[in-house]
């Protein structure tokens, strides 16, 4: 990937602005972006879901493509790395999610399902040996993979004729049976590990303790729901978009909100980087990224790159750029620091 080079607008009084990498690879709409955690030898990787079926591994810094995960049939709507990167989940429209080994791109699990799976989440731990799915079942699901071999289903039935030889499926529970009014649209782990977040169809955010099993808080939105993520600051809060809102939750409270903005625009889309105190969106109706402050909310930025409807908008571990994904299928990198970052100098 070449290097980008900044424009120079200080005489206009303005922070200089950077070019974004484009990251081309995929074929059709882009669904979902997540990055790992800042590793060990301070790398990170970056992640996307993708309707042309194929999730991609890439360098996060520069978005150089490392590997493409092969073996799902229908399109993946939601792809997440685990806290050491080790593993990656996909959750697909061929009614399975997948666990991938990301060095190798083997996949090690498939967790099939009866309908459509949107959502998918890991518990912030090295190698977890759980995952969470929802989707179009209307269930949040929770699979413990240390009790399946290899490739597994959700349904007892036998992965060989006769069920002879075969690895037992990774066994899985539901949590709040019957509550969800609606396809659950994403799933996010807390940091807090005994707490689940769902995002559905319905309208509703909910919280669920997985001690009790229960539903322990839940918030009603004027709209659909688009993205909803949480970040990755030392204070973390969950980012969600809805209608014309942007949502602000408290990432340690379960149902506590912070604050709702809402803006003139159909929101897709939404990040926050909590120490700069801005958002950024994608919108439903235009191509453009918009930047806003969030103390007094007025609009800071508006950046022109794609050529179609932004559906995913995440910010890197270290905050220092962030990523957009699009219904053109390209994903873009778009610094978010002064000083020069990666391959840009």
């Amino acid at each position: 990937m070449t290097k980008r080079y900044e424009t120079k607008n200080e005489e206009r009084g303005q922070t200089p602005k950077a070019v974004p990498l484009t990251c081309h690879g995929h074929s059709r709409p882009i669904t979902h972006l997540s990055f790992s955690p800042v590793l060990d030898d301070e790398q990170y990787y970056l992640i996307s879901a993708c309707k042309d079926n194929n999730p991609m591994l890439r360098d996060g810094v520069t978005g150089d493509w490392i590997g493409t995960f092969i073996g799902h049939k229908g399109a993946v709507w939601q792809a997440r790395l685990s806290a050491d990167a080790s593993l990656a989940a996909t959750a697909s429209a061929d009614f399975s999610a997948k666990i991938w080994d990301s060095h190798t791109g083997e996949c090690l699990h498939t967790l099939t399902h009866s309908h459509i799976v949107r959502a998918v989440a890991f518990p912030s731990q090295p190698r977890p040996q759980l995952v969470a799915t929802g989707g179009f079942e209307k269930k949040l699901r929770i699979f413990d993979l240390s009790r399946s071999t290899s490739s597994s289903s959700a349904s007892s039935s036998p992965t060989s004729p006769n069920g002879i030889g075969s690895p037992p499926p990774a066994p899985s529970f539901e949590i709040g049976p019957g509550i969800h009014g609606g396809p659950i649209k994403s799933v996010i782990w807390s940091t807090d590990l005994n707490i689940l977040i769902t995002a559905a169809d319905d309208k509703m955010i909910r919280w669920w303790d997985l001690r009790a099993r229960s539903c322990a808080a839940k918030f009603e939105l004027d709209g659909m729901v688009g993205t909803c993520e949480l970040d990755a600051s030392s204070n973390p809060s969950l980012s969600v978009a809805a209608g014309k809102s942007a949502y602000f939750f408290s990432g340690t409270q379960p149902g506590q909100l912070i604050k709702k903005i809402t803006t003139s625009k159909d929101i897709a889309a939404v990040a926050l980087h909590a120490e700069q105190r801005k958002f950024v969106t994608g919108g439903v109706g235009d191509t453009w990224v918009r930047v806003y402050d969030f103390e007094d909310e007025s609009e800071l930025e508006l950046q022109k790159g794609h050529h179609g409807p932004i559906w995913t908008i995440n910010f890197s571990p270290d905050g220092k750029m962030y990523a957009t994904g699009s219904e053109d299928g390209t994903v873009k990198l778009w610094k978010f620091c002064s000083n020069p970052y990666g391959l840009w100098r």
